[in-house]
């Protein structure tokens, strides 16, 4: 191989390498290091923080805490994809769980563009409490509107990192539902626009400390744990161990009383034959 052809193929595989770097740079904006979640799991949000109602009524958030587990959504009133589909996610999960909102749990949706208004929060309330449709869900899904620093210390507190593009004139932001204990301490976080029943059905059982659910969900949460990773329920290799010991114990141990059944039966049988 020539000195030349070497040296040529060595620019190409240098183009390349340019070009990918360069690509990569492009897919990915320089904003989108300044946005994700950061799981802070078991900080309790200051009740303290003054935010807005659908009235424009000055509200206390710790006015929501109480006896009920919380799902804790943070959106922005006039975007123009994503945080619909997060309510819409919201939504769709909320009315497939049998738990009641209202009877079982509340709902907190909080804007974090303080240029919201309670017009703009009172007309998002009417459109997802009216599709759920149940008995006062409009008096138990609480959308709220605030000013920068009551933001900035609710979405500092649960890791919601977001940034404003103005070339766009939108938030670049993440995508995600939280599950609150009664006194307001971060216990789930689910991700994504799609937030499957079962899950979100066992977050809210554990965030109340068993005081609602049924008896079912308290079996499955014995063998299914959280994964804070992945935000999601599953079975621990631990737990399947146990499982699959105890059924394995529990099958020699049928076994065993069957052989032993067939022996004294056999035993007897040739005790009268003799």
């Amino acid at each position: 191989m020539s000195c030349k052809f070497r040296s040529a193929i060595l620019l190409a595989l240098a183009g390349v390498a340019t070009f990918s770097a360069n690509a990569q740079q492009i897919a990915t904006p320089a904003i989108l290091s300044k946005v994700g979640i950061t799981q802070n799991l078991n900080a309790r949000i200051p009740p303290d923080l003054v935010f807005r109602d659908e009235t424009g009524k000055s509200v206390r958030i710790g006015d929501f805490f109480g006896q009920k587990p919380i799902v804790l959504s943070l959106v922005y009133f006039d975007c123009p994809a994503l945080c619909t589909e997060v309510l819409n996610g919201e939504l769709r999960t909320m009315k497939a769980i049998s738990l009641d909102l209202g009877k079982d749990f509340d709902a907190v949706t909080v804007s974090f563009e303080p240029k919201d208004t309670p017009a703009l929060a009172r007309a998002k309330r009417d459109v997802y409490a009216g599709q759920y449709g149940r008995p006062e869900a409009a008096d138990h899904w609480h959308f709220l509107t605030g000013e920068q620093q009551s933001i900035d210390a609710l979405t500092n507190v649960v890791g919601f990192h977001y940034a404003y593009d103005s070339s766009i004139r939108q938030y670049a932001h993440a995508a995600a539902i939280l599950v609150l204990t009664p006194d307001g301490r971060i216990d789930r976080y689910f991700y994504g626009v799609i937030y499957p029943a079962r899950d979100v059905r066992l977050g809210l059982v554990e965030a109340s400390q068993g005081k609602i659910g049924t008896l079912t969900d308290h079996a499955v949460l014995y063998c299914y744990q959280y994964d804070p990773m992945t935000g999601k329920y599953g079975m621990p290799i631990q737990r399947v161990t146990q499982v699959l010991g105890t059924a394995t114990a529990l099958s020699l141990f049928g076994f065993v009383f069957v052989m032993l059944g067939r022996e004294r039966h056999q035993h007897h049988g040739a005790g009268r034959s003799a």
